[in-house]
Formats: structure tokens, C-alpha cells, sequence
């Protein structure tokens, strides 16, 4: 069995190889697949190069795969288009089994970001393949990397008091590991390990440093500005407010515990990943 990982050489992929590894599966036969591939050297695994963009090198690289772990493209406007390139790839290789990284509720979420998720879903289903859908929530590190600002400037954001279904990247990408070597039990995965709110955040962080840091709620406009004065571009501030009034209108909201039941352990909880 060749278990192939795409987007190796990004942050999910490196620890989906690593996750693998740990849960026995002999180097030898891990793929790792991705643009950048010296950033994986080290990872002891074979590498192949390969982009989304590129059905070709797809074909060569997903060549003899058993199983594969599909994870989402990065690029707003190109990602659908890439993606069909991956499924039609996995279809041509006779892949048994694909697990793809989509986002949590992407059958009914009304956010941009998850209009290519349920369209890969999608492409999926309608592939034949046999398909597991892996619906993670936000990972934490969205949040712990603004750990500084949060204590320079207070929290700022358009999410209202909207819950946000979050998780470690780390126990996320655990997660579909343990989906690969174990097999999937159903093919929708809804993946969070707790929920929490911007304000939530805002007393977790005070916790955990001893500095106070509030939240401040704003329009989507207020939140825009602020963005754009932050230096942003007009086009990536529009993104992450759509993102905030997403989240208020509940679209990562989530309250089912699959995210445990797949690592068999207590996932990373919010405080321990701030206090990491």
C-alpha cells in the first residue's frame, strides 16, 4: 500500500507524513508530493514534484497510490480549477480511497470559503472514488500567530459573538492520518476540538499571559477599515471580513466530538495551544 500525501512541502502535509509514520506505516511507502520539495528532505520519505496546476506531473506522481490524503489548494479563484486536476489525477490512477481536507459544514455553509470545498466535494462524489470528506474547523494557529498584536492592540473583529469551531493543526492532521490507516467509518468527518467565540478568545489569552486583552466587535466595515489600515490589500481585507460575518452568521459552528473519537485521545484544547 502507497499511502500519497499532496502539499508536502506546506505545514498540513508535513505533519499528516509525520502522524503516518508515528502510527506505523514504513516510510517506504509514504509519497510525499508538493512544489517546494527540498523543504521536505528531511521528512525521510520519497518526494515527488508535483503542482496543481500541472495534470500531467499529477499523473506521475499519484501512479500506484493506494490511499490519499488531498489537501485543499491555498489559492482563492485557481483552487476549483486545481482541484479537478487532483481528482481527475486520482481517478486515472485507480486511487482506493481519497480523504480530502474540506471545511466544517461545507454542505450548508453560506461562506466564500467554502463554495470550492462543497464543489470538490462534489467533484468527489461524482468521481466514483471512494471519498471521506475531513470538514476541519479554524485551525488555532490562525489565532495564536497574532498572540503579539492580541496583546499590543486588544482583539478586533466582525464575528459578533459567533461561535468558531476550532482545532490544533497538529491533531487535525493527526486526524487524517488516523482516517488513512485505519479506515473511515463514514465519509463526512466534522473536526473541531472545542468551540469558542472572539470574545472567549479575549479571556483565554488574559488567562494565559496575565495581560488583559479585550474584544472589540465591529461592523463588517469597521473591520474592513481596520484591515486596510493594517496594510492589507483591499481584495485580502474583503476576504477575511467575509470570513468574520461568515462566522457570525454560525457557519462554523459545531457541537459533535468526531475530532476525539478519530485521534482516540483529548484533542489540543484553545488555552493549551495559547500557553504552547
Amino acid at each position: 500500500m502507497t499511502y500519497v500525501v499532496t502539499g508536502a512541502t506546506g505545514p498540513f502535509g508535513r505533519l499528516a507524513i509525520e502522524s503516518l509514520i508515528r502510527r506505523g506505516v514504513p516510510a517506504g511507502e509514504i509519497r510525499g508530493i508538493g512544489r517546494q520539495i527540498e523543504k521536505a528532505a528531511d521528512l525521510g520519505v520519497e518526494i515527488r514534484k508535483a503542482d496543481y496546476d500541472d495534470p500531467g506531473a499529477l499523473r506521475d506522481a499519484f501512479a500506484g497510490a493506494g490511499k490519499l490524503l488531498f489537501v485543499s489548494g491555498s489559492e482563492p479563484g485557481r483552487r476549483l480549477t486545481q482541484h479537478a486536476n487532483v481528482v481527475a489525477a486520482a481517478v486515472e490512477a485507480g486511487v482506493e480511497l481519497v480523504a480530502y481536507t474540506s471545511i466544517l459544514n461545507a454542505a450548508t455553509s453560506t461562506m466564500d470559503l467554502a463554495h470550492d470545498h462543497r464543489a470538490t466535494e462534489k467533484l468527489l462524489t461524482e468521481s466514483g472514488l471512494r471519498s471521506v470528506f475531513l470538514r476541519n474547523g479554524f485551525y488555532y494557529e490562525v489565532y495564536t500567530g497574532q498572540l503579539p498584536t492580541y496583546l499590543e492592540h486588544g482583539i478586533a473583529g466582525a464575528a459578533g459573538d459567533g461561535p468558531i469551531g476550532g482545532a490544533a493543526r497538529a491533531d487535525l492532521a493527526d486526524a487524517a492520518a488516523a482516517v488513512l490507516t485505519q479506515g473511515p467509518e463514514r465519509q463526512v468527518y466534522e473536526l473541531a476540538a472545542e468551540v469558542f467565540t472572539l470574545a472567549t478568545l479575549a479571556e483565554v489569552v488574559t488567562e494565559v499571559t496575565g495581560t488583559t486583552v479585550g474584544y472589540a466587535p465591529l461592523t463588517g466595515e469597521q473591520y474592513r477599515e481596520v484591515l486596510k489600515g493594517a496594510g492589507l490589500p483591499d481584495e485580502v481585507a474583503d476576504f477575511v471580513v467575509g470570513i468574520d460575518l461568515g462566522i457570525a452568521e454560525g457557519n462554523l459552528a459545531t457541537s459533535g466530538d468526531d475530532l476525539a473519537k478519530l485521534l482516540g485521545r483529548p484533542p489540543v484544547s484553545l488555552r493549551e495551544a495559547l500557553a504552547q
